[in-house]
């Protein structure tokens, strides 16, 4: 006779797959700019300084709905704050077609960005209550790729909006698409201990890490901890790669290889697939690691390591002659990064409590969007005095390796963080 394996279900997925089309749909309404930016500059007339300010403004309200949002999400959880961030970005997206000037749309990027705050704390956190650790990295890097999916899909469909109805429809289109998602949410979702769908099978393998303490804890009480100092710090040197690849890609390909709204669309395809794979294939090889028997430790920052080595060729994309080899620099980069930002998220909910979660990732992306406010008043100045990419590539191709050496020196071992405060 042989031994069968028990049935354990798979609702878990389902709600993985929410949180995936959230994050398709987060990433969708941040990229409509990238991909309008060379048409609305023509149209409204604004210079690199003057669309840097507009990018400042969203990273600017996304540190602070980062800090707060996080905390709202540990508070009230789950289902209602990711209810109240999805319900209030989409609104702010569609308000984009009301902007005729450099101050409207710095207006509507300021409530987007505080708005979409509050994605990945959630996202993390459900990843944290819904998925065991070993599989946390994996299901991160699931539900990560609807990011590059986003930006996939935004590519396809935006330039067809816009050219025909008008770039204002664009944004009302692909803004008000989130309120369908929350249908589904409301539908599907409730934690785990109360969700009727789920086999008292699955619930046990859910829970079968050992049980956080029973305690609440208070925000101020995280920053006495060196793990989230390293996680925030991470997340300030690399964030900023990312947002610089976001709002800048679209108008680097227009400027150096004149490629314009109606065939900017394959380009994108390429570098945001590449991205998913990465994400994806991030997660993955830490969990592989660990099924492997490697420690988390060992296979978290195994996976990190081989992500920071494969950005370093982005350097030399300024100087590509060709535009395939500089989209093939920026898909490997790109697909890095992703997978990078599938292990680094799941360091939070590694070393931290369930209940600190989304106070540890809105800590940690409030420190990001700082840096991506950096980068953005960087790359605005030294575009509009030089014109070249060059000085920016070697930044977005450096800053890995950096904040992993950091990261390490911090945490050299994965090991949970003891919180015994109470408020």
């Amino acid at each position: 006779m042989t031994a069968t394996k028990p049935k354990i279900g798979n609702y878990r997925w389902t709600i993985l797959a929410l949180l995936f089309f959230a994050t398709t749909i987060n990433y969708m309404d941040r990229q409509i700019l990238g991909i309008l930016a060379p048409t609305l500059e023509k149209e409204i007339g604004w210079n690199e300084i003057e669309y840097a300010s507009i990018v400042v403004a969203f990273q600017a309200a996304y540190a602070i709905g980062l800090l707060l949002v996080g905390r709202l999400v540990d508070k009230i959880g789950t289902k209602q704050g990711y209810s109240i961030s999805l319900t209030g970005w989409s609104l702010s997206a569609a308000a984009h077609a009301l902007a005729s000037t450099v101050t409207g749309f710095s207006v509507a990027r300021f409530f987007l960005g505080l708005f979409e705050a509050g994605n990945f704390p959630a996202a993390v956190k459900t990843v944290a209550e819904w998925f065991p650790k070993k599989e946390r990295a994996f299901a991160t890097g699931l539900f990560n790729a609807g990011s590059n999916v986003g930006a996939i899909v935004a590519p396809l469909v935006v330039p067809w909006l816009a050219i025909t109805y008008g770039w204002q429809e664009a944004f009302i289109v692909t803004g008000l698409i989130g309120l369908i998602w929350l249908v589904f949410w409301y539908w599907l979702y409730e934690k785990p201990e109360k969700q009727k769908r789920l086999s008292k099978a699955e619930l046990e393998y859910i829970q079968s890490d050992p049980p956080d303490p029973q305690t609440k804890i208070p925000w101020l009480s995280l920053m006495k901890y060196r793990e989230a100092w390293a996680f925030a710090l991470a997340k300030f040197l690399t964030d900023p790669v990312w947002w610089f690849y976001l709002y800048w890609i679209p108008k680097f390909l227009y400027k150096t290889y004149g490629i314009t709204l109606d065939k900017i669309g394959l380009p994108l395809i390429i570098i945001y697939l590449m991205a998913d794979v990465g994400s994806i294939g991030g997660g993955w090889l830490s969990s592989f690691f660990i099924k492997k028997g490697w420690t988390i430790t060992k296979g978290r920052k195994a996976a990190m390591l081989i992500c920071a080595l494969l950005v370093i060729p982005i350097v030399f994309a300024s100087q590509a002659d060709d535009i395939w080899v500089a989209v093939a620099l920026l898909s490997l980069a790109t697909a890095a990064h992703q997978g990078w930002s599938a292990n680094l998220f799941t360091t939070a909910s590694d070393v931290f409590p369930r209940k600190a979660v989304g106070s540890v990732v809105g800590f940690g992306g409030m420190a990001g969007a700082i840096g991506g406010m950096l980068i953005a008043s960087i790359a605005g100045f030294i575009l509009q005095l030089t014109g070249s990419y060059l000085a920016l590539f070697i930044m977005a191709g450096s800053m890995y390796l950096i904040a992993f050496v950091l990261h390490h020196l911090l945490i050299p071992k994965f090991e949970e963080v003891k919180i015994n405060e109470t408020l």
